[in-house]
């Protein structure tokens, strides 16, 4: 039943990537746990739909006993130094365990599902949390009874439990995020202007900064994932103004009921801020990935960088360490009330409940967040949001201007795990398809009308 949902999805993202025509391309990035040759991935067992059931594994184990490798593929390629780190460490508390690390961004989704429909389901896999916890259900281990269970915030926790019953925990996160709008406070200076809170106002702000000879966005448009991270905030605000939950307003259209097009702010004030990012932003934003876009910002070009959050604030002070950095809400549309950062842990690690080394996973997963250095490592090392419970205080601008926001303008609604990647990547590539002029924006919206149904809908279940 599962293998058969999922080539369902697999052939709907695979349907969104020819519609679009433009879709992000990147490399892999992987590393070994040692100073080995990479090893082969360790090859999984069957699904659990086709397996014997799995006697429960012990809950806590002795790392130092462990031997064995262990396959880790994940999304997130940004924190592929800190995750590099982390393994390092770990070799010194399990010298017998190899963990091949692999990840990639671009077409992520596309290639776990290849990799699960073939039977070779890596020991700790990636998916968004949320809605898409029940999409890998069959192949996820419920961690409830694991120490972890102790440390994890209750946010993140209630972001791994299942949607459909609100029970289990299948998941644990690199991080818990904030999402908003990066900017360079020396640009908006010498410009001459406040940051700016309302659609007007950016508007203004864009004028100013582009005759003071800057870009005002540079945008990482080549990648399919900054949209939902830019494209929540509108339905956020959507949401607000049809006084429903952004949750509701997803299942809306995800059932058919109503239309894009139905939520003037996340229809047309969506687009009219693609346009304007378009017009003020890189010259060539099809092409302008992360890695361009982080460059673009630390020095100096650019004013604001869009669909990022805390995680690039790393690789920004390795360019330019004196940096001066601002961070809020998306001004979405004329009431500054609903420019709001997003809170929340959009990301789960899953581990393959038929893992032939599952205890190895496990010891490593518990000493991740319950050791000395594992929970120190989230900021000192990877420079994230803690997603267990800390009163450690981040050296990271980001972190501590999202938590200010936050507390004094509250936080959105972390719509991004109201869909599941499949539907958020098919959303991107319609979106470049939309920036390359090969489709009209009622064009565009009308086939994220019939995707996100035909993806995410009761017919996808």
């Amino acid at each position: 039943m599962k293998r058969k949902l999922l080539s369902m999805v697999l052939a709907a993202a695979m349907t969104g990537t020819m519609l679009a025509g433009c879709g992000s391309s990147g490399d892999t990035s992987s590393a070994p746990a040692s100073t080995q040759a990479p090893a082969a991935a360790t090859e999984a067992a069957e699904p659990a739909a086709e397996a014997a059931t799995q006697a429960a594994a012990p809950a806590e184990g002795d790392p130092s006993q462990d031997s064995g490798e262990i396959y880790m593929f994940i999304a997130s390629p940004e924190y592929a130094d800190a995750i590099n780190t982390l393994i390092d460490q770990y070799k010194s508390v399990a010298p017998n365990v190899t963990i091949n690390y692999e990840t990639t961004q671009n077409d992520y989704p596309t290639m776990l599902k290849a990799k699960i429909n073939s039977g070779d389901v890596p020991d700790i896999f990636s998916s968004t949390s949320g809605k898409e916890i029940d999409t890998y259900m069959d192949y996820s281990l419920d961690l409830s009874d694991q120490p972890l269970m102790d440390v994890i915030d209750p946010g993140v926790a209630s972001a791994m439990a299942s949607p459909s019953t609100g029970k289990g925990m299948y998941g644990i996160a690199i991080k818990g995020n904030y999402f908003g709008l990066i900017y360079n406070k020396d640009i908006l200076d010498k410009a001459g202007v406040e940051a700016p809170r309302t659609m007007d106002e950016l508007k203004a702000a864009c004028e100013k900064i582009s005759a003071a000879g800057y870009k005002p966005f540079t945008t990482g448009f080549m990648e399919w994932w900054v949209y939902k991270h830019i494209g929540q905030h509108f339905l956020d605000a959507a949401a607000k103004e049809a006084g429903i939950t952004a949750g509701e307003l997803v299942t809306s259209i995800q059932n058919g009921e109503k239309k894009l097009e139905d939520y003037p702010i996340a229809y047309n004030n969506f687009f009219d801020f693609i346009d304007l990012a378009v017009k003020y932003g890189d010259d060539k934003p099809l092409e302008t990935d992360l890695a361009g876009e982080e460059q673009a910002f630390a020095t100096g070009q650019a004013a604001f960088m869009l669909g990022q959050g805390a995680w690039v604030e790393a690789d920004v002070l390795k360019i330019d360490p004196n940096i001066q950095i601002g961070f809020q809400g998306y001004p979405v549309d004329d009431k500054a009330e609903d420019c709001q950062v997003i809170t929340g842990s959009d990301q789960a690690l899953r581990i393959n409940k038929d893992s032939e080394n599952l205890q190895a996973v496990l010891d490593f997963i518990n000493w991740w967040y319950t050791s000395d250095y594992g929970q120190s490592w989230f900021t000192d090392v990877a420079g994230v949001v803690p997603p267990i419970q800390s009163d450690a205080k981040s050296e990271f601008t980001i972190i501590e201007q999202g938590k200010a926001e936050a507390s004094a303008n509250g936080s959105g609604e972390l719509a991004i795990v109201d869909s599941t990647d499949a539907y958020n990547q098919v959303f991107g590539e319609a979106v470049q398809a939309y920036i390359a002029g090969t489709a009209t924006r009622e064009e565009t919206a009308a086939a994220l009308d019939e995707q996100w149904a035909s993806i995410d809908g009761p017919q996808a279940q």
